[in-house]
């Protein structure tokens, strides 16, 4: 990054970002992604496109970036470590509750659509989402292969980030109910921790 676009992205303060992020994520609710434009976040943020454009570059960006930052805690796995991989996937799971999951599923289900139809969207979910977490799924699980928890060669390592998506999504889809902390609590311990060759008791 230039110090001349480091110093425009400064311009917001953390407290004005969270602000923006929120409205983002209420227009998403509301409107859903392709009927969201950045004149309309202008307008309920009350800031010029300009800002917005300046400090995001795009609409893409912006959601994903709105989408990222309502992760309680952010992504930071790292601040996770309770000695244990199930004790890991806990706490990280009880970090949301029943409600803000149940919202997050909805506005997810709703970007997945779009993800399919918007390269920019993909791309940006892939560099401020997808990766990010990927990257800390594998340091978590690198701490239990060092804890002698996890065999490192285990193939069920590489689908760690799909395991984990993928019964938060199945959640509803199936069972037409959204994600809870019982359920996912469940679901690790049934299905991601004897995958990995971790005992559950």
């Amino acid at each position: 990054m230039t110090e001349v676009s480091a110093a425009r992205r400064s311009r917001i303060t953390p407290e004005r970002e969270a602000e923006l992020y929120e409205a983002v994520l209420d227009l998403l609710r509301e409107v859903g992604y392709d009927a969201l434009t950045m004149d309309a976040v202008a307008a309920r943020t009350r800031s010029s496109k300009a800002t917005l454009y300046r400090q995001w570059g795009g609409k893409a960006e912006l959601v994903a970036k709105a989408v990222r930052h309502s992760k309680p805690g952010g992504i930071g796995l790292d601040e996770i470590d309770t000695g244990s991989l199930k004790g890991d996937l806990h706490a990280l799971t009880l970090r949301s509750d029943d409600c803000t999951m149940e919202q997050n599923s909805a506005l997810m289900r709703g970007l997945a659509m779009a993800v399919h139809g918007n390269p920019d969207l993909l791309k940006a979910f892939r560099e401020h989402l997808v990766e990010p977490e990927m990257a800390e799924f594998r340091r978590l699980v690198q701490r239990a292969i060092d804890r002698g928890e996890v065999r490192p060669d285990n193939p069920a390592i590489e689908f760690m980030m799909h395991m984990m998506l993928g019964g938060f999504a199945a959640r509803t889809m199936i069972d037409e109910l959204p994600p809870t902390q019982s359920f996912l609590l469940s679901y690790i311990d049934a299905v991601v921790l004897p995958a990995l060759g971790v005992g559950t008791d």
